[in-house]
């Protein structure tokens, strides 16, 4: 278990970081690890987990205290993301999601009704939101969004779908990416909430997924939905401007759920090759397995330095998203390798679904794609760089 910081006497050093990493690390250790395994067999979401996290403030962990919030930021978001995903994958992406984008945008805009009706309860646990961005033919490429919020006397009514819509079947309402005039491409965009008791409101059966196999993800579709003018999050045209303010947020804790299931590979492997003995000795004193874990070890390491370094820059306010896509892009990247040694150091064991380690190489194909692909992320990285 992942223990604060302590001073040269002993004490446990009281600041807030450690405070959350230490919270967050018992209550995975005892309440998601043991369990951890029957939900993703069942593929099954553990709601009385989501509703704990919720009692413990979680959800509300960026947000102010006025706003109902916890008072934290960034920083102390991402290491309890990092706990989390270090006990189910799955849980913590949703959390994340919770804790980010589905509520940002009604945080920012919605009216004090809207708060009260949906903010309020979600940071407490009590009602679900979703983000639904992604569209078959609109991902990386927000021009082609084709779902469509037509202005009338008093709102606008929504058609259109969304796929790969994390916790759609169970949400309570959804910040919805929609095209208000196609003539304009991405300056016709802007984000609505929608409640999922809105007539017209629909979704498809769960997707039946490789890895994350406790998330709930379907289609979701907009049949004449009509919502109020308020209801639009942040004015007309601004959808992208939105999208972008929190963008660098939505990498870096993307980077973060990646150094969780780094971490779950990498202390299971150790675990693991410590145990398991070959010609009369641990296989831990062989040097091609002690060159995995170092590698492990390395690539985690300087992980933590890079989100690190931006979340603290996020939390100061400063321009970041090119830090934020390098982090991103590298612990993925990175943990993919650490649960393909992990795999490697388990041998045939790996392979049988007795061991937490087969989980992590299929959740973590999961990460590639969330917060942007990598392909994208090289391209935009490149060229900021050549752009200086």
């Amino acid at each position: 278990m992942t223990q604060p910081n302590k001073s040269r006497s002993g004490k446990i050093r009281s600041n807030a970081e450690d405070m959350v990493r230490f919270t967050m690390a018992n209550f995975v250790d005892k309440e998601i690890i043991p369990v951890a395994t029957e939900y993703d067999n069942k593929g099954e979401f553990p709601q009385h987990l989501f509703k704990k996290l919720g009692k413990m403030g979680v959800f509300g962990i960026r947000y102010p205290k006025k706003a109902g919030g916890s008072g934290g930021n960034t920083t102390l978001y991402c290491i309890a993301m990092q706990e989390l995903a270090r006990g189910l994958l799955s849980l913590a992406a949703t959390t994340a999601m919770q804790c980010l984008m589905a509520t940002n945008g009604l945080y920012l805009y919605g009216t004090k009704k809207m708060h009260e009706e949906f903010l309020y309860p979600a940071l407490k646990g009590d009602k679900m939101g979703a983000f639904q961005l992604t569209e078959p033919n609109a991902g990386s490429d927000l021009s082609a969004v084709r779902t469509k919020a037509e202005k009338t006397r008093d709102g606008y009514v929504i058609n259109g779908m969304k796929t790969w819509s994390t916790s759609g079947p169970k949400a309570d309402f959804h910040t919805v990416l929609c095209q208000t005039d196609p003539s304009i491409g991405l300056r016709g965009l802007a984000f609505f909430l929608v409640p999922a008791s809105t007539p017209g409101f629909s979704y498809s059966k769960p997707f039946d997924l490789l890895g994350t196999r406790t998330s709930a993800i379907s289609e979701i579709y907009f049949k004449d939905c009509h919502v109020p003018v308020e209801y639009r999050l942040g004015k007309e045209g601004r959808g992208l401007g939105v999208l972008l303010k929190i963008l660098s947020e939505i990498r870096i804790m993307t980077a973060s759920l990646a150094l969780g299931l780094h971490r779950a590979a990498m202390d299971d492997a150790i675990r693991y090759c410590k145990e398991r003995e070959q010609f009369g000795k641990p296989i831990s004193k062989y040097q091609l397995i002690q060159a995995k874990i170092a590698n492990m070890a390395v690539n985690l390491e300087a992980g933590q330095l890079m989100v690190d370094k931006v979340t603290h820059m996020i939390d100061q306010g400063k321009e970041c998203l090119n830090l934020a896509s390098m982090a991103k892009y590298f612990t993925v990247e990175s943990t993919c390798s650490a649960c393909d040694e992990a795999m490697r150091i388990f041998g045939g064991y790996a392979y049988s679904m007795e061991y937490s380690v087969q989980r992590y190489y299929r959740d973590n194909r999961f990460l590639l794609s969330g917060g942007g692909t990598h392909e994208v992320l090289q391209t935009t990285i490149a060229r900021e760089i050549l752009s200086r």
